[in-house]
């Protein structure tokens, strides 16, 4: 499925390559041809061939005189065929260029011969290809910076590509059908970075192939020696380093409500939660250990008379579900508490508004367990109690294995699993190292892909689009993408003394 997924997409880039002019006469240098002046003959010749046409007069025999007459020292393309200067079919060009990649498509005529396809692969900023088919498209195409040569001969094209210099070089070419297509794409990227920051801690910008180019920001901690807390308040938001000036480097935090920068899911702090289970997976850490999925907790309401009922908490309904997230809550046929504190202040049938500051416990109508007035508290307690956590997902690693599956944790909003976005991780390793990442826009898909490609243990999604952020000491190192974003959470990394 992978593969047909690939294929989509390339045959979607491929439609988008656009036609070069037509083009009707070409230079003589490019059939290594020396041309000479005499008076008003102009002659062409190479290797004992030699052509000649008189102005006033036409073609020498043994052309037909009324072919097309050149231009200057460039030869019509039906000259060319009658000189056999070229024998092979002529394949169309199509192209883009852009500053990261130039992509060449050539439109077959018939089945493809043998072509040259790679994988992608390593070149040297410099790229020859020997392709059967004769392509006079390639005089039109333009592409800045890439110097583009091209010599026909007899039985094909040789094509020379040299890229911009100083760049991180990669080519790949595959072939396509229905129609017959082959493609190649050439990259000049901008190189990759890697630098200490100080000992046991290095940054790294590089590149992830998804299957198009994107570009990796990360911070790697190594083992043993970094030291990770979740910053931030509830209900506030500010920009990352403002949270925890003195860190090392920071990451964006879990999800929050646009509207009231309420957090959106489980927020633990030094034992204390701040913020009650939503539903998706989250981050949990303790001292090196590092683990993530969904968090398992016991819920209840204690009523007037003492009594505690099990109940459900936000995304993990039940008969009786407590909500502590503003917005919309219960479903029709339902009622719904809204309590302040711990006193129930109105009765209302669902589905009801839950304002901010109150959380809301909604039950079947014919089965309230308080009324108007009547105290009631909320309970929760982590199945084991953890020191911190931090809840955002989807979950993308587990155990060295790529989980990630669109359908596997409840958004209703389906950007953080579906959307081309800026992405925003958390991954580590077995040993106990620890990445903070975040990325060009990209699905979370192919970041699942990338991660387990380099060997991650774990992975889960952070809040994504424009609250990714990378900051390493005080800098945002993700600029280029949508620029600073005050968030709610945070993740903050200091060095372990």
């Amino acid at each position: 499925m992978e593969r047909v997924l690939l294929g989509v997409a390339f045959a979607l880039l491929v439609a988008c390559a656009q036609v070069g002019g037509p083009v009707r006469y070409l230079p003589a240098e490019r059939f290594g041809l020396e041309v000479l002046r005499e008076g008003e003959a102009l002659t062409f010749r190479k290797d004992g061939l030699r052509f000649t046409y008189v102005a006033g007069l036409g073609w020498a025999p043994p052309l037909e005189a009324g072919l097309p007459p050149p231009d200057e020292d460039r030869l019509p393309l039906e000259v060319v065929r009658a000189v056999g200067l070229v024998m092979v079919p002529e394949a169309p060009v199509r192209y883009s260029a852009d500053e990261r990649r130039l992509r060449l498509v050539l439109d077959l005529p018939g089945e493809a011969p043998a072509l040259p396809t790679a994988e992608l692969s390593p070149y040297p900023g410099r790229l020859a290809l020997e392709l059967p088919y004769f392509l006079p498209g390639l005089e039109a195409v333009r592409a800045g910076g890439v110097g583009l040569w091209a010599r026909y001969e007899p039985q094909g094209t040789r094509l020379v590509l040299e890229a911009p210099p100083g760049r991180f070089y990669r080519y790949r070419s595959f072939l396509l059908s229905n129609p017959s297509r082959y493609v190649l794409d050439l990259y000049y990227l901008e190189p990759e970075r890697e630098e200490e920051v100080q000992p046991g801690f290095r940054y790294r910008e590089l590149w992830a192939w998804t299957p198009e180019p994107v570009r990796m920001y990360w911070l790697e901690a190594a083992p043993g020696r970094w030291r990770l807390e979740p910053v931030g308040r509830p209900g506030e938001r500010r920009l990352l380093p403002e949270m925890a000036p003195g860190a090392l480097a920071l990451l964006n935090g879990g999800y929050f409500d646009g509207r009231t920068a309420t957090p959106i899911g489980l927020w633990v702090r030094d034992g204390v939660p701040l913020s009650l289970p939503y539903g998706r997976s989250a981050l949990f850490w303790e001292e090196n250990n590092v683990f993530a999925g969904r968090p398992s907790f016991s819920a209840w309401v204690e009523l007037p008379d003492g009594r505690r009922v099990r109940v459900g908490l936000n995304l993990a309904r039940a008969r009786y579900t407590a909500h502590t997230l503003p917005g919309r809550v219960g479903q029709v046929g339902e009622g719904v508490h809204l309590v302040q504190g711990d006193r129930v202040v109105a009765t209302l049938p669902a589905p009801a508004e839950l304002p901010e500051g109150l959380w809301a416990l909604s039950f079947p109508s014919e089965a309230p367990l308080v009324r108007t007035g009547d105290a009631l508290r909320l309970g929760v307690q982590l199945e084991p109690p953890v020191r911190f956590a931090l809840e955002a997902g989807p979950l993308l690693l587990q155990g060295g294995v790529n989980v990630f599956s669109p359908s596997a944790e409840p958004f209703r909003d389906r950007a953080p699993v579906e959307a081309v976005a800026a992405q925003a991780a958390v991954a580590w390793t077995v040993e106990g190292g620890l990445w903070l990442i975040v990325t060009e826009p990209m699905r979370p898909e192919g970041l699942a892909r990338a991660l387990k490609e380099r060997g991650f243990w774990g992975a889960i999604r952070m809040d994504g689009g424009g609250s990714a952020q990378l900051w390493v000491r005080g800098e945002l190192k993700n600029r280029g993408l949508l620029g600073p974003r005050p968030v709610v959470s945070g993740l903050a990394l200091f060095s372990r003394p």
